[in-house]
């Protein structure tokens, strides 16, 4: 059974708490804390417990060596301000002589940054000395990286085998959202899926289709399901080795008695760019020669209609190139429309993966959704019904 914060005494105890700072950064600056705000609550609990807070995290992809350029030493700036100043020492290792200096330095309710855990191999090889020596750090162990928790690393299963092990704030509330969504979710149950490949997304599309009541899928993999049934789709972005696995999908669909909702109509130019000329056309009618780049307002409509009809709405990219307007039309129509439903209390509305994010920000609406997950792989593969070694190793 997964325990939390609040099943522990922290007070003066040693805390190694695992968060994602694999953050955005430009010139020694972190230009998105989205991911420090959202462990504040964790951190802010640790501190007013009286823990000795020392935090872990990877950055970049040193693959096992020191790099200058992927120091974490920067962060340390960032977590300040988002604790109001507090100070946050550095130790400019993870493990070793400054590691064990640092964390014995710490007095109670302060918090040490460690230097970046990728910067040895140990890491990633969720090898037994370096947990081991991670473990010698602290009393106990706190994840609060859900999007860090599809890897077996020595610092997301590793330690939760070493220490007393307890979910944070962030990593409860992404499990409780993802489990109203998907596992005991109010139906119907709706799915959005977009993005470009289907190859990237079949595990998940086949997971889906025999959990949700309807799916919607849009972006480029939408054209492969398209050409699967025989429709021409010009020059556009497909994968036609695809077409037995899509017509498959579509099979195991009606067999499970979830609808699939492909465009009825299409938006087409010639080119992907800013300025070109657009034009909407059925999709049994699609030119030669033109590319296929979001879908038409018709299956934005047929969209809505599913958001109204549902009580839950899983979503996961985009169903246009929203990057370029105006094929970023159908994808902020939908998300306003979920987000509109949601804040009426009428729809719980999940979303993940970082194009996903990006559009639902484009769309002014990232803060209405019900749960906004900031990770990738690791909602890809909840998605997609793998156990996620750290989730796993919590529960004890």
């Amino acid at each position: 059974m997964r325990r939390g914060l609040d099943e522990a005494d922290l007070a003066g105890e040693r805390v190694l708490l695992r968060l994602d700072l694999n953050l955005p950064m430009r010139d020694g600056v972190v230009t998105d804390a989205t991911r420090i705000t959202r462990s504040l609550p964790t951190l802010q609990t640790l501190i007013g417990a009286g823990a000795r807070t020392v935090v872990m995290s990877h950055f970049g992809r040193p693959k096992g060596e020191r790099r200058d350029e992927m120091s974490l030493e920067p962060v340390t700036a960032a977590l300040s301000v988002a604790l109001d100043g507090a100070k946050v020492a550095f130790a400019a290792d993870c493990v070793g002589p400054a590691a064990v200096d640092g964390v014995a330095a710490l007095g109670a309710g302060e918090v040490l940054l460690l230097e970046n855990l990728r910067f040895h191999a140990g890491e990633e090889a969720n090898e037994a000395g370096f947990a081991d020596a991670l473990a010698a750090l602290g009393d106990i162990y706190v994840n609060d990286a859900f999007s860090c928790a599809h890897r077996a690393h020595a610092s997301t299963e590793g330690l939760a085998h070493r220490l007393p092990a307890l979910a944070g704030r962030a990593m409860e509330a992404e499990l409780g959202a993802l489990s109203r969504a998907l596992e005991a979710p109010a139906r119907p149950l709706m799915a959005v899926v977009g993005g470009a490949k289907v190859s990237s997304k079949l595990a998940v599309l086949g997971h889906l289709v025999d959990k949700v009541d309807s799916l919607l899928i849009g972006g480029g993999m939408a054209n492969t399901f398209l050409q699967a049934q025989g429709l021409n789709i010009g020059a556009s972005l497909a994968e036609p080795d695809m077409a037995e696995q899509a017509r498959a999908i579509m099979a195991r669909a009606e067999a499970a008695g979830c609808r699939i909702l492909l465009p009825r109509d299409v938006v087409i130019a010639d080119r992907l760019a800013d300025g070109v000329d657009v034009s909407t056309v059925v999709a049994e009618r699609m030119p030669d020669g033109m590319m296929i780049l979001d879908i038409g307002p018709r299956s934005a409509m047929d969209g809505e209609a599913a958001l109204d009809a549902a009580a839950t709405v899983v979503w996961n990219g985009p169903v246009g190139a929203f990057e370029t307007a105006p094929f970023d039309e159908a994808t902020t129509r939908l998300a306003r429309h979920a987000a509109a439903r949601t804040r009426a209390g009428d729809l719980v509305s999940v979303a993940g993966g970082g194009d996903t994010v990006a559009a639902l920000n484009h769309a002014g609406v990232l803060e209405d959704f019900s749960y906004v997950s900031t990770a990738g792989g690791a909602f890809l593969e909840w998605l997609e019904g793998r156990t996620l070694p750290g989730v796993a190793a919590l529960e004890g």
